[in-house]
């Protein structure tokens, strides 16, 4: 007698969420981004369909990073002085299919300029680049509550993902993508009810649960990075098994979490093996975008990617 291998069949999918509008849909991206779609967990090919492979996102400020390591600023060298030319460096040099630009510069402590800036900002980062945008406020929620509307205003139609929406803060920031037709990051405290409930309200506004990327906040390798799994896969089972609350893809910032283990500062080596095996573990856990800062930790996990997919 031949043994089979057991096949487990889901009732649900995960949604797919698309990021950038090409031209023939009002925007004037190079291309269109897509996330989600699978109806299976993650990596096991015999029993779903994973459409879309997970995306790197290049991390880029408007601004010169203050607390990143001297060993992850070398890695960039002089271009991230200045937001245009990093964001360039990203894409021309490094193959870039995503950008998640992050608005610090508007934070109160750290220039606290004027929310009108950030729109002229993000129009001309979105003239000089054709690659779809992930824009992220400075993370101050008063200060986001006024630099999200123009910033979503600004990119109009380029189906940016924009965050992050969480529960003290979301009305403002849903109704701008609503009304600019973007879609949008919830952030909960790793916790699968939280994120639950910051989705339904999100929803309960209008905007569709179709358009929702959900960050977990993750944690890195050696500092809550099983936890973080754990939940990660909680979320994603109830998804498949017909949770449409939770079923929205997963947007997770290994390179921000992984460079603040004291391990990855020893030296520029640690700190790329941190954040590579960090957004490793996170690629089994089910993320679909990957929000990286060094360029060789992000080499080596698209060439995992390609691995794990078969692509060269």
């Amino acid at each position: 007698m031949v043994l089979q291998p057991v096949i487990e069949k889901w009732p649900a999918a995960v949604s797919a969420v698309t990021i950038g509008a090409v031209k023939s849909e009002g925007g004037s991206r190079v291309q269109a981004i897509h996330i989600g779609g699978q109806n299976t967990l993650p990596l096991l090919f015999k029993e779903g369909q994973i459409p879309n492979p997970p995306k790197i996102a290049f991390e880029v400020w408007d601004m010169a990073p203050s607390e990143w390591p001297d060993e992850l600023l070398r890695a960039w060298g002089k271009v991230i002085n200045d937001p245009f030319k990093w964001a360039e460096c990203c894409v021309k040099e490094h193959k870039a299919e995503l950008i998640c630009v992050k608005l610090q510069s508007f934070h109160p402590d750290y220039g606290n300029k004027d929310a009108a800036g950030a729109g002229k900002f993000i129009k001309e980062l979105l003239r000089q680049m054709d690659v779809p945008l992930i824009i992220t406020g400075c993370g101050d929620d008063a200060k986001d509550n006024q630099i999200i509307p123009v910033v979503s205003e600004a990119a109009k139609g380029e189906r940016c993902l924009i965050g992050s929406a969480v529960q003290e803060n979301y009305k403002t920031l849903v109704a701008s993508v609503l009304a600019d037709g973007h879609n949008i990051i919830a952030e909960s405290p790793i916790d699968v009810n939280i994120a639950k409930q910051l989705n339904i309200l999100i929803s309960d506004i209008g905007l569709g649960l179709e358009r929702i990327v959900m960050n977990p906040t993750i944690g890195a390798l050696g500092y809550g990075l099983e936890y973080a799994y754990s939940i990660m896969e909680r979320a994603r089972l109830a998804a498949l098994s017909g949770d449409k609350t939770l079923a929205s893809p997963f947007i997770c910032f290994s390179g921000q979490e992984a460079w603040r283990a004291k391990e990855a500062k020893l030296s520029a080596e640690c700190g790329t093996i941190w954040e590579t095996i960090t957004s490793s573990v996170l690629i089994q856990a089910g993320a679909d975008i990957l929000v990286m800062r060094h360029p060789a930790a992000a080499a080596k996990v698209a060439r995992h990617i390609n691995n794990l997919f078969g692509r060269t």
